[in-house]
């Protein structure tokens, strides 16, 4: 392992295709074989990313089970579920993003494009004790490709259907004799896939731009120095979603029945559309910037590492409002326009102090603080029928195009701050028994902005603004406790027991109210912190001199206080409700074969039994499937990189992705069904020092037509159809 292997935690699944050899992860936190680690991870190295041509979330997640992925709603929004711990709009994500050691403070930075990577983990459990909060169902920890000792670089450049045309470069090398570099950028221009037939155009066009750059510095023989910034910007469509309650007129699928408007008995989560009617393309901006300085020092007895960083986030989406149709003859509310603003910066420091790897008893200490700074607004607004979308951040708008009939708006400040601790302990060669603990506390003010159209605080007012502040703390102690037993050198067994925590939140100040009022029930202003109790019981084993690795585990989740998002369309609301106890059982499956060199055969299968227990909003919906989670998830595949001679060579993929079927909400109205997409891809390559390659890609070969998402009450938004592209890549 390289020293920036080393540094960065990079699974070291080797990229040479040779047969897996030795995999190290840091799950942990430190460097150790994947088959010594008591918990369920995936790996994906450079090499494997770059084979099932990884270049957004979604394409490693769908190979991963017991997690599942829907991008929906406008660039930037995506939502995660694993092992039924699921996210929604504006909550906070189930499981820790870590990026080169840092992680991510809101889950609009997970949505980026994917380039020069190093290799990734993905780990499903709790692991609060950890990572803290917002681990509660897992993390993800993302390694970028760093500065190289010798001059080195990458490129690619693609093209696909829906006029989709990709690049990325990066260069790296020495700049002194202590001193390294690294620069990365990449590019999107994308047409899009699904037409406005109304306004004769595409639907989601999108563009999106990343630099990176990282400088490594051997400040002395016994101290290094990272210091990494990243810039991201992207636009997008936003809002292309279909009510499926509307009645429109006969021969004219973009404008409403007057006579007849909806039929509110009419959803069906498997009811695709392809095809919008808006008068306004939506359109959404993101702007990401991202830096740290991460200085390590090697101790005679450990490590000692402090990361800080600067997470600044800037979003935007405006669009039509429900029904999202050309018309603006719908009956009161319906059919203006729609926007929401948020703009978070955050500073984050972690230290920590790790023992040695190579020692019996391993230990490590460390805090973590976080300052999160957050404006957000969410407004309608009246549609002229001008087909645009007039922009509103934090401030009404009065005149222009599109007047803002309500707006909601508020400025919050978090603070969260953890101490953590583990120990791990080999008893005897065959058996580890491990302990750790986190406590985590988040301090939370919303600052309701005194001027918005719905409900303030008692008392708060444009004069009397201190009243205008709601307050809440949330805090959990995590512990984590597991045992691993060595059977053979190649077979162990393992168990643990952990919590996980999410904070609680505000949902935007008056919602409980307007909710109230439209006959919603369940509804607060206030959402209580979320805590998860995991026992999990599994085996990890390989075969045939490491050539075939097989791994599998069952656990029993018992969920308070998960998160349910619900749409109220009046004032285009993204609420937020608890439910009191799911239970989440299940069990998952990884296996990886090589037979030969040139050959990996590969598959996994999960699934999650999520039962609800309690919801006190709604006792009828006991007993019913929980939101959110498929019933199973799984793939299956196999790569090959078969040698012509000494230049050239074959490559090719053939993968299936099996997505159970699952329901959007607690009363189970309406099901998507389990579907199925087929990956294929062809290709030639060079064999030698630099490396080149051509490749065909085509994703959900038999153009599968489902909805990417479908909220409770008609809503739907389709998922991507039938993509293709050719790429060529060059290496040296």
């Amino acid at each position: 392992m390289t020293p920036a292997q080393a540094q960065t935690g990079t699974p070291a699944a080797t990229d040479d295709r040779a047969a897996p050899n030795e995999i190290i992860v840091t799950a942990r936190l430190r460097n150790e074989s994947l088959r010594d680690v008591p918990m369920m991870i995936e790996t994906f190295s450079a090499q494997r990313l770059s084979d099932i041509n990884v270049r957004d979330i979604a394409d490693f997640i769908g190979k991963t089970p017991n997690i599942s992925i829907t991008q929906a709603q406008n660039v930037g929004t995506q939502f995660v579920t694993v092992r039924g711990i699921s996210q929604v709009r504006n909550g906070e994500s189930p499981v820790a993003i870590v990026v080169d050691g840092v992680q991510q403070v809101s889950p609009a930075q997970f949505g980026q494009n994917l380039f020069d990577l190093q290799g990734i983990e993905v780990v499903t459990g709790p692991q609060g004790a950890l990572y803290g909060r917002n681990a509660i169902g897992g993390a993800i920890i993302i390694n970028t490709r760093q500065p190289t000792d010798t001059l080195s670089g990458s490129a690619s450049v693609s093209g696909g259907n829906g006029n989709d045309y990709r690049g990325y470069a990066s260069i790296s090398g020495p700049l002194t004799s202590n001193i390294k570099a690294l620069v990365a950028g990449s590019y999107r221009d994308f047409g899009g896939y699904y037409d406005n037939i109304y306004l004769n155009k595409k639907q989601d066009p999108a563009t999106e731009a990343s630099i990176r750059g990282i400088i490594h510095a051997d400040v002395a023989s016994d101290l290094t120095a990272i210091v990494k910034v990243q810039y991201n910007r992207a636009t997008g469509g936003a809002l292309n979603y279909q009510y499926q309650a509307t009645n429109t007129l006969p021969g004219n699928p973009c404008f409403v029945d007057p006579a007849n408007p909806f039929d509110y008995g009419r959803f069906d989560a498997n009811d695709v559309s392809r095809t919008f009617c808006s008068k306004q393309v939506g359109r959404a901006k993101r702007k990401l910037f991202n830096t740290s300085l991460n200085l390590t020092y090697e101790a005679d007895f450990g490590t000692i590492r402090n990361i800080i960083a600067y997470d600044y986030i800037w979003n935007y989406y405006g669009g039509t409002q429900a029904p999202y149709l050309a018309s603006i003859n719908s009956p009161a509310f319906w059919n203006g326009t729609a926007t929401q603003f948020e703009r978070v910066k955050a500073i984050s420091n972690e230290f920590r102090i790790t023992s040695k790897d190579d020692v019996p008893l391993r230990w490590m200490v460390g805090a973590y603080y976080l300052d999160t700074r957050r404006v957000v607004s969410i407004t309608t607004g009246v549609n002229n029928d001008e087909g645009v979308v007039t922009p509103v951040y934090l401030t009404p708008v009065t005149t222009g195009p599109n007047p803002t009939s309500s707006f909601s708006g508020s400025r919050n400040h978090n603070i969260a701050a953890a101490f953590f601790g583990n120990v791990s302990y080999d008893i005897t060669e065959k058996l580890e028994l491990a302990a750790a603990l986190r406590y985590d506390i988040d301090q939370r003010r919303q600052f309701v902005l005194p001027y918005q159209t719905a409900a303030v605080p008692d008392g708060c007012t444009i004069t009397a603004t201190g009243n205008c502040t709601n307050k809440a703390s949330y805090n959990l102690l995590q512990p984590k406790v597991s045992a691993r037993y060595k059977i053979t050198p190649a077979i162990s067994i393992f168990t643990d027991w952990g919590v996980g925590f999410r904070s609680g939140q505000f949902n935007p100040n008056g919602t409980a109210i307007a909710a109230a009022d439209a006959g919603i029930l369940g509804v607060t202003d206030e959402l209580q912190q979320e805590e998860a109790r995991t026992v999990e019981a599994g085996f990890k084993a390989e075969f045939l001199n490491r050539t075939l690795r097989v791994n599998g585990t069952w656990y029993s989740t018992i969920d308070k206080n998960s998160l349910y998002y619900l749409f109220f369309a009046p004032t285009s609301q993204q609420i937020l409700v608890n439910i009191d106890k799911i239970k989440n059982s299940g069990y998952e499956f990884q296996v990886n074969y090589h037979p030969v060199r040139e050959l990996e055969l590969f598959g996994s299968f999960g699934a999650t039994r999520g039962k609800i227990r309690s919801y006190a909003a709604d006792p009828t919906a006991i007993g019913n499937r929980a939101p959110y989670i498929p019933k199973n998830t799984w793939s299956a595949g196999a790569i090959t990189h078969l040698p012509l001679n000494n230049a050239f060579g074959l490559f090719g993929r053939a993968d299936i992705e099996g997505h159970g079927s699952q329901y959007w909400d607690p009363q189970n109205t309406s099901a998507r069904k389990a579907y199925q997409l087929v990956n294929l891809a062809f290709g030639v390559e060079g064999l030698s020092d630099t490396t080149w390659s051509l490749t065909a890609n085509v994703n959900n070969v038999f153009d599968k037509e489902y909805n990417a998402e479908f909220v409770s009450g008609g809503y739907v938004q389709p998922a991507i159809p039938r993509n293709w592209n050719v790429e060529l890549k060059y290496k040296f």
